[in-house]
């Protein structure tokens, strides 16, 4: 079986944990920011795990990570 090829733009937006769940990044954190609050922009800086319902076709999309 030929090698799988990394779909880079998915290498760039997610990353593997330790024990293998996907890690994602919050959407809505780049522009129009004052119009939300101190609370809401700090938790959208943070990293949060992908949902299980999408993680094996990430998952498939870098399987080298």
């Amino acid at each position: 079986m030929p090698k799988l090829k990394t779909h880079r733009g998915a290498a760039k937006r997610f990353k593997l944990t330790g024990s293998g769940k996907v890690r994602r990044h919050h959407a809505n954190a780049s522009h129009i920011m004052t119009t939300k609050t101190t609370k809401r922009k700090r938790n959208l800086r943070k990293s949060t795990i992908l949902d299980k319902r999408d993680e094996k076709g990430i998952k498939r999309l870098i399987p080298y990570l």
